[in-house]
């Protein structure tokens, strides 16, 4: 989020920018506000750790969880009015905003407020969800039971933004009056090439094995096992018992980009989600593609809107194609910069956070010169 925000500074907005989760964040590209619930926002986490989310009292059949049901009535309660009030003060005070932009905040949290903040102050809002499809209804919310459109009203809104082609029917059947699609993308100053030795072989960096199982076995533990010969490495956590990849310890930001420059082939495994409903993009690729990195990935519906399969990245469809591709390309130092260098420059070419900034900007409209950000930063 913050790449996009500096990319729209650049552009010569001014933005205020307040976090709905967390404590604000200075910056020179934008002003800082306060979060006016970060005390609640602390304690609706820990709720949400201590009590099981699909625990349901006798009787109830809806499947919303206990925590769920803390979490909404202390939203309504608590969080909602007084982020009413926060956004009014924040109007009222600059004066001359032009729109107001909710970046990946659940909507539910917040009925009602666009359209009085429309009606007030004759403001636009838009919303922006960058966890589609996952964070859709069919798709039963998030693994923790964290459902964002349960009383949500998406017509308030001017627009929703969606980062996946395939999930905007959904937006529109529940309500949205517009819907676009805003994928992601990445800063490429921020993930410039680095030289350092290339040390491993085939790398893979994900949180959890959930929804993406079938291949982790198929692209990561499986080969590791036929091809000894080889260096296999990941980053991350819950990602189950394999003997022959080497877990690389956490490390900053800087040091998972050494990482990824480090392996002579980069893995995108995607979750179901993602993988299965058209055009679902994630950050991983954009940023594997700035750094220059040759990227082999599960089949991606859709992934052919960013990087033409074949030419800028490689789709493996089992475990024996991934294992014979790795081979190829672990001894072919020359197709791997090819690769690579491809995806780079159709990343500069259509998938910067600048490319993203200017829609959003003719999105909004060509006037807009200060809106405020309620962003999950």
């Amino acid at each position: 989020m913050w790449q996009l925000l500096q990319a729209l500074a650049e552009q010569d907005i001014e933005l205020v920018v307040t976090p709905y989760f967390g404590a604000a964040i200075e910056s020179p590209w934008w002003t800082a506000a306060e979060n006016p619930t970060q005390l609640e926002g602390d304690i609706a986490a820990r709720l949400k750790d201590l009590v099981p989310s699909r625990l349901r009292p006798p009787g109830r059949s809806d499947g919303e969880g206990v925590s769920n049901r803390l979490t909404r009535s202390l939203v309504e309660r608590v969080t909602k009015p007084r982020w009413q009030r926060h956004l009014a003060h924040l109007i009222q005070t600059h004066g001359d905003f032009d729109a107001v932009l909710f970046a990946c905040v659940p909507p539910n949290h917040f009925t009602g407020i666009p359209r009085l903040i429309e009606r007030t102050y004759g403001l636009p809002s838009y919303f922006w969800d960058g966890d589609v499809p996952a964070s859709l209804p069919r798709f039963a919310g998030f693994r923790t039971g964290f459902r964002i459109y349960e009383g949500a009203d998406l017509s308030e809104f001017e627009a929703v933004l969606s980062n996946s082609k395939g999930g905007a029917d959904d937006l529109a059947g529940m309500g949205a009056r517009r819907v676009e699609v805003f994928y992601y993308a990445v800063d490429p100053r921020q993930f410039a090439q680095i030289d350092v030795e290339q040390d491993i072989d085939v790398f893979f960096y994900g949180l959890g094995r959930e929804y993406r199982e079938e291949w982790i076995d198929a692209m990561l533990d499986g080969p590791s096992r036929d091809l000894l010969d080889l260096s296999f490495a990941a980053r991350g956590s819950r990602l189950g018992n394999m003997p022959n990849v080497r877990l690389l310890p956490y490390a900053s930001f800087s040091k998972l980009k050494s990482y990824c420059r480090r392996s002579r082939v980069n893995l995108l495994i995607t979750r179901h989600a993602h993988a299965s409903v058209y055009a679902s993009s994630t950050a991983r690729p954009f940023e594997l593609a700035a750094l220059g990195c040759v990227m082999v990935s599960n089949p991606y519906a859709g992934v052919e809107e960013w990087f033409e399969p074949g030419h800028e990245i490689l789709i493996v469809h089992d475990r024996a194609e991934a294992v014979a591709v790795y081979r190829e390309l672990v001894a072919d130092g020359a197709l791997r910069c090819e690769f690579g260098q491809r995806a780079r420059s159709r990343l500069l070419a259509e998938h910067t956070y600048a490319h993203r900034a200017r829609q959003l900007l003719a999105l909004i409209g060509a006037n807009v010169r200060k809106p405020v950000w309620s962003a999950a930063l």
